[in-house]
């Protein structure tokens, strides 16, 4: 039996959802009564801050949203940007953290699921995943166990529904050891008169449930994801939603038709909150109303209650407003395609959200009311966290290593910086048959797209290290080197989409960590020219009282002219000259080689935004004129390590000199912003410098590539600590790159 009104404020039952004394009196005061059981559901779901950003949206107008490539911003589905050729990319990034913690295949699955849907929502074919993942170490068994299920979830997922997973990247980290991240990007593409919009229009229309039967899983979904985490125990077993992803993969392709075929005016997928916010949500944008009959709605258990219908995040359902008169051909195409669908409701003129159950209305919500705009918003207090204070006088060791060499292979063991081939070869990358560039083989992923040599280049970044020291520069960083991942494949950067993993806004220090991010994004984002399309918060990312590093995960796409012009980062023969794009400074601060020594601080590198544009300019330049054969960006480990993976990458050596006036293992290892290394034919060596040269941007020959070795000869000037040698095998540097992450997930 559902409470009764009285029952509810009785026992404060508001809180038991989530909602907060305040709230239950706003939610009294927008209907001019007391809510129901379902009603206070409904706003617990549509009013979490998993679905109103209602402790970050205030920050929202910071961004950079329009562009001259933007076809649609933040506010639908998905961004959608102009990539030429009557073509659009369509975009979203989404987290599914506190799911994953729990049930990690069955949370990571339906996360690609539910992103994919927001992309084929608004008309797109979806061509590309990518994942951006944070864990905590290795030497854990419930990581490892963790790290194992959200890579089988996403690989399952991705093959079964035929959408390639072509790139991403793995981080690990103690701060993510009770609560890890999963965020997920989907990309599509479109063309330009075929983007479809979540709107409810047209009074008398339709409305249509298309897909996967109703039933209780995922009913706490929303809530569960906007608390701390807490023991497993508490979890509500209904919490975490099952994917079905061959209902998915069935649900592509008759919605896609359905909007192909015109008969569709608005659609929406059932995410978080399910029916509640699909129907509120696209009532809410068109200034109309919806009226659900849920005796109609296709269920798996009979007796479900209206709180749980509304609220149930059954996975692989849409909702579809359609033409009035085409219900008969919607029906029918869902009946091709083995897909369950059913009328279940029409738009109303009243700007109401009424629900309908055994013949009485179970809820009746002003829809407004329910969507975000509604929805309390919240000017949090900020403060500078007070650990700076102690990051910024960390001391950097004086000594400098006499094994330079064993300090480069155990940084590629480092399982942040180790091949990740252990998950990325579990994930079908070729499926499509238009993936130029999967995982491991260039910085960026690299998709053809129609027939002709257009594609597009696809990246995922964020160092959090940087974050946590510096938020606002961090977060700078985070895009820059998106871009620059890009730009070492030969694309151009159009846009972002971001996803913004912090704890609970609700502590001044971690508002402010996240303010200052969503200022250095909007920083950067204005330098590239690469507006926000839209993205994801998901807040309170905390366990046991300790929140997570600040992660503002930062996917951007591409334009590709001509993807056969795309270089990879490895070597692509004997002879060939390294240049080095960028100047080496004296930065060791935020470096992975002095987090393995258990030091954390005290700056992460500093970033010259206008540097930055400048050297990715002469990179795109080399790589499109035709002049540079191989391109890899400076990151985590250096350039050291960034030498290291184009040996690997290229199974070949090179014997080059490194001339710095500062210590060798800043100068191996730090991680200096704005490097690129690029190889090129002996004879393009003067057209590359000349390009170079007319963009302001330092460039150094560095040496050749060539036999089974590296050869890193270090000098400096006299008296400075900067000599040194290291001089490995390229089978080696493999060996260490590669073994470091099967070898912690043998027992798994």
């Amino acid at each position: 039996m559902e409470p009764t009104v009285k029952q509810i404020e009785e026992r404060k039952a508001w809180r038991e959802l989530g909602l907060t004394d305040y709230e239950y009196e706003l939610i009294k005061e927008r209907l001019g009564r007391a809510p129901n059981w379902t009603e206070l559901g409904m706003f617990s779901g549509l009013w979490s801050e998993h679905c109103s950003y209602k402790h970050s949206r205030s920050l929202f107008h910071l961004f950079p949203t329009s562009g001259p490539q933007i076809l649609e911003g933040p506010g639908e589905n998905a961004g959608v940007v102009d990539i030429g050729g009557g073509l659009a990319v369509v975009f979203k990034i989404e987290s599914h953290n506190h799911p994953s913690a729990v049930a990690p295949v069955e949370a990571s699955a339906t996360g690609v699921g539910g992103c994919l849907r927001d992309v084929f929502a608004m008309g797109a074919r979806p061509v590309a995943v990518l994942n951006s993942l944070r864990f905590g170490p290795l030497t854990e068994s419930r990581v490892r166990e963790i790290f194992s299920g959200v890579v089988q979830g996403i690989a399952d997922y991705g093959a079964a529904v035929g959408v390639p997973t072509v790139g991403g990247e793995i981080y690990f980290d103690p701060s993510y050891s009770g609560n890890p991240l999963v965020n997920v990007m989907a990309v599509g593409i479109v063309p330009h008169g075929g983007v479809a919009r979540a709107r409810a229009d047209g009074v008398g229309n339709p409305v249509i449930v298309l897909g996967g039967k109703t039933g209780r899983d995922g009913v706490h979904g929303a809530s569960f994801a906007s608390a701390e985490l807490g023991d497993e125990a508490q979890v509500p077993e209904s919490a975490v939603a099952i994917g079905d992803p061959e209902t998915g993969r069935r649900l592509i392709e008759a919605t896609l038709e359905l909007i192909a075929a015109g008969l569709v005016v608005g659609v929406q997928d059932m995410g978080a909150a399910g029916l509640t916010s699909s129907a509120a949500e696209m009532a809410a944008r068109a200034g109309t109303g919806i009226e659900l009959d849920l005796d109609k709605v296709p269920v798996r258990d009979e007796d479900l209650t209206p709180f749980e219908m509304m609220l149930s995040e059954s996975q692989e359902r849409m909702l579809l407003v359609v033409e009035n008169g085409a219900e008969d051909k919607v029906l029918a195409v869902a009946e091709r395609w083995n897909v369950p669908a059913a009328v279940v409701g029409s738009v109303t003129d009243d700007g109401m959200l009424r629900v309908l159950h055994g013949g009485r209305t179970a809820a009746e919500v002003p829809a407004r009311a329910l969507a975000s705009d509604g929805a309390p918003l919240y000017h949090p207090e900020s403060r500078e966290p007070a650990y700076l204070a102690a990051v910024r006088k960390v001391q950097v060791p004086a000594g400098v290593p006499l094994d330079l060499g064993a300090e480069l292979l155990r940084l590629l063991a480092s399982p942040t910086v180790a091949s990740k081939e252990w998950a990325y070869s579990r994930f079908d990358s070729e499926a499509g048959g238009r993936t130029v560039f999967g995982p491991g083989a260039a910085d960026a992923a690299v998709v053809q797209v129609g027939d002709g040599a257009r594609g597009i280049a696809l990246s995922v970044a964020c160092n959090s290290r940087y974050v946590y020291l510096n938020p606002r520069l961090g977060a700078q960083i985070a895009v820059a080197e998106a871009a620059r991942n890009i730009s070492c494949v030969g694309g151009t950067p159009l846009a972002i989409t971001d996803g913004l993993n912090f704890g609970s806004p609700e502590n001044p220090e971690i508002f402010w960590q996240l303010e200052q991010a969503v200022r250095g994004i909007r920083d950067a984002c204005l330098a590239f020219g690469t507006p926000v399309t839209g993205g994801n918060v998901s807040l309170y990312n905390e366990s046991g009282g300790q929140a997570i590093y600040p992660t503002p995960m930062v996917g951007m796409v591409g334009r590709v002219d001509d993807v056969s012009l795309c270089v990879g980062s490895g070597w692509q023969g004997d002879g060939d000259v390294v240049l080095l794009l960028g100047e080496n400074r004296n930065e060791l601060g935020g470096s992975e080689y002095l987090a393995l020594k258990g030091i954390v601080g005290p700056e992460p590198p500093s970033l010259d935004l206008s540097r930055e544009l400048a050297v990715q300019k002469v990179c795109r330049r080399l790589i499109t004129e035709g002049i540079a054969r191989s391109a890899h960006d400076c990151s985590e480990g250096g350039l050291a390590v960034a030498l290291a993976e184009c040996c690997i990458a290229g199974a070949r050596g090179a014997d080059l000199k490194l001339q710095a006036d500062f210590r060798a293992d800043a100068l191996l290892f730090g991680e200096t912003q704005s490097r690129i290394v690029v190889s090129v034919a002996e004879k393009d060596v003067e057209k590359a410098m000349a390009v170079a040269q007319a963009e302001g941007v330092p460039v150094a020959v560095l040496g050749r590539t060539g036999g089974d070795r590296l050869v890193l000869d270090v000098t400096g000037t006299p008296g400075a600590p900067a000599s040194g040698r290291v001089e490995l095998a390229v089978g080696e540097l493999a060996d260490a790159w590669r073994r470091s992450i099967p070898e912690l997930m043998k027992d798994v």
